[in-house]
C-alpha cells in the first residue's frame, strides 16, 4: 500500500486528503464558480476529430495524453520522418484508432475533410507556417511552445487566429495546472505576498547527450537537404541550431518566463543577460543563459528578477519563486515543490495557525495547497483531486478541447495573444546575450 505521507502529487509530509482540504485556500475563499477542471474532458458535446503534425517525443506526449480524454478521435498524423509516422501509427492502432499517415502536412490538410482540430508538435521553425495553414483551413490549433523561433513568425500566428476566428492554444501547460492557478489567485486576490518586489527562476539540467536515431531509419540525404537540414545529426538535434529553434532560453526559459509574465500580468521593460557555449562542441546555441529582468511594479517602482537555464548540472532542478514584502511563494511543475513562506512582520491571517507546514523548513513555511473552502463538499474536492492526478499536458489539452466544444462556458488558458509576449521576452533575451549588456524592451515589440 502506498504511504500517504509520500504521495508524489503532494510532496513530502503532506497527507493527500489534508492537502485537498487545505485551510490555506479556505481563508482566501478562492474557489472558482466553474473551475476549468470541473468539466474537463467530459466529451459531453460529442466526438472531436483530431490530427497531429509532428510525432516526435513531444508529439507522443500529446498523443498519449489525448488518448486519455473521452470523445477524442485521432484521424491522421503527418511527419517528415517515416520512423515517427510508423511509431505513431502503431500506438494509435493499439488504442483502436486507425489513422491515415502523411509525409507532408499539406497533403493531410487537402485530404482530410472531417477534422475539427490539429495538434502541432513539430520543430519551432515550422510552427508558424503549419499553424497558419491549419487555421486558414478552418481548423482549431493547439501548438506547442515556443510559438516560433522568430518574433515575426509568432506575430503572424496571432494575426492568423484573429483573421480566421479559430482557436489557437499555445502549449504553456502550467496555465491549466490547478496549483499554478491557485498560486496566481493567492497573489492577485488574497495578496498573500503583499507587494511583489522580486522573483527568481531556474531550470538546471544535467549534461545533455546527443540525440541519436535507430539504425537503418535515416532520411535520404537529398530529402534532408530539401527539408533544410544538413544531416541526420542536425535533424535530430535541431534544438541546438539557430535556424530551427531559440535555444535553451526559448526551449526551457519560455516555460518559466511565461509564468512570470502571466502572474505579474505584465511584460518586461528591460533585460541584462550573459551566456555562452562553453561546454558543447557541435552546438550553435548557448548552453547556459543567466539574466536579470526588470518589470513595472506598484507605485512607479520596478520589480527585478533573475532567471538562469543551465545544461551541465541538474542541481536545484526547476522552479519559480515570487517574493514580496509579506511573503515568498515557491512553485514548480515538480509537485514536491510548493510553499508560501510568510514574513515575520506580515499581519497574520486567522487561518494560518491551522495550515499545514512543510516538513524540514522554517515553521512559517505553509504548504501550497489547493482546496475549495472550509465547507467544501466532497464532490468538489474530488474534482480537484482528479485534476491534480492527471499529467499537466492532459489538463491543457482538455481546456483546449472543452473550449472548442463550448466557448460560451470555457475559454483558453493560454491563447496566442498571451503567449506572444513570452516569445518576445525569450527571443529578445537571446539578443541581450549577443549584445552583452542591458537591452530595453520596446513596447512596440509586444504589439500584434
Amino acid at each position: 500500500m502506498k504511504d500517504p505521507q509520500k504521495s508524489p502529487a503532494t510532496g513530502p509530509g503532506i497527507d493527500r486528503r489534508r492537502f485537498m482540504q487545505s485551510v490555506l485556500a479556505t481563508g482566501a475563499g478562492l474557489a472558482l464558480v466553474q473551475p476549468i477542471w470541473a468539466s474537463a474532458g467530459n466529451g459531453a458535446a460529442g466526438q472531436l476529430n483530431i490530427a497531429m503534425i509532428g510525432a516526435g517525443s513531444q508529439g507522443r506526449v500529446l498523443m498519449l495524453d489525448g488518448l486519455k480524454i473521452p470523445g477524442i478521435r485521432f484521424r491522421a498524423v503527418a511527419d517528415v520522418w517515416e520512423y515517427s509516422r510508423r511509431y505513431a501509427n502503431n500506438i494509435l492502432q493499439r488504442f483502436g484508432q486507425p489513422i491515415n499517415v502523411y509525409a507532408d502536412y499539406r497533403e493531410m490538410l487537402a485530404e482530410e475533410k472531417d477534422l475539427d482540430a490539429v495538434l502541432i508538435a513539430s520543430p519551432d521553425w515550422v510552427h508558424a507556417e503549419q499553424t497558419n495553414a491549419c487555421l486558414e483551413a478552418g481548423l482549431h490549433v493547439y501548438c506547442e511552445k515556443e510559438m516560433s523561433n522568430t518574433i515575426e513568425g509568432a506575430r503572424s500566428m496571432v494575426q492568423a487566429a484573429k483573421r480566421t476566428g479559430k482557436l489557437l492554444q499555445i502549449g504553456h501547460q502550467r496555465r491549466s495546472n490547478p496549483r499554478y492557478l491557485h498560486a496566481r489567485r493567492l497573489i492577485d486576490r488574497e495578496r498573500l505576498l503583499g507587494r511583489v518586489t522580486h522573483f527568481q527562476g531556474q531550470w538546471n539540467r544535467s549534461r545533455r547527450l546527443e540525440v541519436g536515431w535507430p539504425r537503418n531509419t535515416e532520411i535520404d540525404a537529398a530529402e534532408l537537404k530539401r527539408l533544410g537540414f544538413t544531416d541526420m545529426f542536425q535533424f535530430r538535434n535541431w534544438r541546438w541550431f539557430r535556424d530551427f529553434s531559440g535555444g535553451p532560453m526559448s526551449d526551457l526559459g519560455s516555460h518559466q518566463m511565461g509564468v512570470f509574465n502571466w502572474i505579474l500580468g505584465k511584460s518586461p521593460t528591460a533585460v541584462m543577460a550573459a551566456g555562452g557555449n562553453d561546454y558543447y562542441e557541435r552546438n550553435e546555441w548557448f548552453d547556459h543563459v543567466i539574466a536579470i529582468f526588470e518589470y513595472p511594479g506598484d507605485k512607479d517602482s520596478t520589480i527585478r528578477g533573475t532567471y538562469q537555464v543551465l545544461n551541465t548540472t541538474s542541481h536545484g532542478g526547476f522552479r519559480e519563486l515570487l517574493m514580496g514584502d509579506e511573503g515568498t511563494l515557491a512553485i514548480s511543475e515538480d509537485p514536491s515543490v510548493g510553499y508560501v513562506l510568510r514574513e515575520q512582520e506580515a499581519q497574520r491571517r486567522d487561518w494560518e495557525d491551522d495550515a499545514n507546514r512543510v516538513e524540514g523548513m522554517d515553521r512559517r513555511a505553509i504548504a501550497l495547497q489547493v482546496g475549495a473552502s472550509r465547507k467544501a463538499d466532497e464532490q468538489h474536492i474530488e474534482q480537484i483531486d482528479q485534476a491534480l492526478a492527471k499529467p499537466p499536458h492532459q489538463l491543457h489539452l482538455e481546456n483546449f478541447f472543452d473550449t472548442i466544444r463550448d466557448p460560451r462556458r470555457n475559454s483558453l488558458t493560454c491563447p496566442s495573444e498571451s503567449a506572444f509576449s513570452v516569445a518576445v521576452t525569450v527571443l529578445k533575451t537571446n539578443e541581450a546575450v549577443e549584445k552583452g549588456g542591458r537591452l530595453a524592451f520596446d513596447p512596440a515589440w509586444f504589439k500584434v
